[in-house]
């Protein structure tokens, strides 16, 4: 039996949010209105950004690629480094003269940013030609909040402190492919001394088993071969539920359902790395054997600064750990570089703890302090050169140690769903692995959605060039 905490909101709740789209679809109808959405930050963000071009598209604006053909634009926001949002404050910006050319366009601001009262004050006081701004704990209210917008001269502003329950059955507008995101889980419980996350997304809430394996079978019958599992720390997955069912039990189920080829997930927290789970990745088929582990630094002090709850030992043993149950498995990683307080000899702990795990690859980041966390408060920050000297450091490490790693498959034959056409290159396709590599290669676009076996001809720091065996 699961928490009343967190059931889901009563029918009641998810009607009244039919009826507000449906009073939208009156009020526009006939009118050829056009939405643009501009996403910034994680897989979450993203996949909350498909909710609400879903919203829209049942209200009845179509999507348009340009911003200025657009009725209502979005923004949907990321504070989890400063460059993001320095880059909505530029870019809202410059939407001043869209409000102007056309009066009765929509401009909204969503997302993590706005979760912090101060940012959002700070938006609807220097950009008064904003119509709407809320959070994240709001996203189903979108239809609500927007329909009051059209009907305000004022900026509408909700920013909701608590996280509430989770709420099923918004509709979501997916990218056309043969991948899907799925959230299990939201929020976060373990407050590393660097993350605004908790802040912004509230505490950890899990999704009843019933609803995902539902919605990953709705993708399945919908054609998509391959789902990835999100949440901020998924391995803590259940916990907050009463019934005893865990993420290495959620694998197991869908692992079972027929149509989906590969199972990715991410983001997992080393603390919570169980034996079930190392042992449902291994016995699971579908299971991609990639595991994004993010360490973020290898000198336990820094750790322990952190608030991470691990020693560099105890990540080292994680990964053998891993590695002899599934000798064959990709390591991505998380590292920042420049945490206050960080030294010479704490920066070669994390240069030492990235050779001996040699990552597959790595997402480097220069330590950017989040206003609300305690690390921001801290008197001993690192200068910015500094910095910026040390990444550049790792980084040339960590691109030797993807290079030699994806060399060890030049000749080899390789399992890829092909997931489309290349972005840059005429005539070649694109797909990964299941080990995560991205590979390059020339075919026919009818092979979209394939499983397909391709020879590993190049190798990059970060891709792979192949050609496809054909069967005799």
């Amino acid at each position: 039996m699961l928490n009343r905490e967190h059931m889901p909101v009563s029918s009641q709740d998810e009607g009244e949010q039919q009826l507000y789209i449906e009073d939208l679809k009156n009020r526009i109808y006939g009118k050829g209105l056009k939405y643009h959405i501009v996403t910034y930050g994680c897989q979450m963000n993203v996949h909350d950004s498909e909710k609400l071009a879903g919203m829209l598209s049942e209200i009845g604006y179509t999507e348009t690629g340009r911003q200025q053909d657009a009725d209502l634009i979005l923004f949907n926001t990321c504070c989890v480094r400063e460059n993001a949002e320095l880059r909505v404050y530029g870019n809202v910006g410059a939407l001043k003269s869209y409000k102007q050319a056309n009066p009765n366009r929509i401009i909204g601001i969503c997302g993590c940013m706005m979760q912090q009262s101060e940012v959002a004050d700070y938006i609807r006081q220097t950009f008064p030609f904003v119509d709407l701004i809320f959070g994240t704990h709001n996203l189903h209210r979108f239809p609500q909040l927007l329909l009051q917008a059209l009907d305000s001269n004022h900026t509408v502003v909700e920013i909701l402190d608590s996280e509430g329950a989770v709420v099923e059955h918004v509709p979501t507008k997916r990218t056309q492919g043969v991948s899907a995101w799925v959230t299990i889980m939201y929020g976060c419980n373990n407050f590393c001394s660097y993350c605004i996350v908790p802040h912004v997304r509230g505490r950890e809430r899990s999704r009843r088993p019933a609803d995902i394996l539902a919605e990953i079978q709705k993708l399945a019958e919908a054609g998509y071969k391959e789902i990835t599992l999100l949440g901020q720390n998924v391995n803590s997955y259940g916990k907050d539920m009463d019934e005893q069912y865990l993420f290495h039990n959620l694998l197991r189920d869908i692992n079972e359902i027929e149509g989906i080829q590969r199972i990715r997930f991410m983001t997992s927290h080393p603390k919570d790395l169980s034996d079930d789970l190392i042992r449902a990745m291994a016995e699971c088929k579908k299971v991609c054997k990639h595991l994004h582990l993010p360490v973020q630094a290898g000198s336990d002090r820094i750790l322990h600064a952190m608030n991470r709850k691990y020693s560099s030992k105890y990540y080292l043993d994680l990964v053998e750990k891993v590695r002899k149950a599934m000798p064959d498995i990709a390591l991505s990683t998380d590292i920042i570089v420049g945490f206050p307080g960080e030294n010479e000899e704490d920066f070669e702990a994390t240069l030492r703890i990235a050779e001996k795990v040699r990552y597959d690859s790595a997402f480097t980041f220069l330590y950017s302090p989040r206003k609300g966390t305690p690390a921001a408060k801290r008197r001993d920050q690192v200068p910015a050169e500094q910095k910026k000297q040390r990444l550049a450091r790792l980084n040339e490490l960590i691109n030797g140690i993807c290079m030699e790693k994806n060399q060890e498959h030049l000749g080899k034959i390789k399992e890829v769903l092909v997931e489309g056409p290349s972005k840059n290159r005429k005539d070649v396709l694109t797909g990964r692995t299941d080990t995560n590599k991205i590979v390059n290669f020339k075919g026919s676009p009818e092979l979209i959605g394939s499983l397909i076996m391709v020879r590993i001809t190049e190798a990059h720091s970060w891709s792979l060039e192949g050609e496809i065996v054909k069967n005799d």
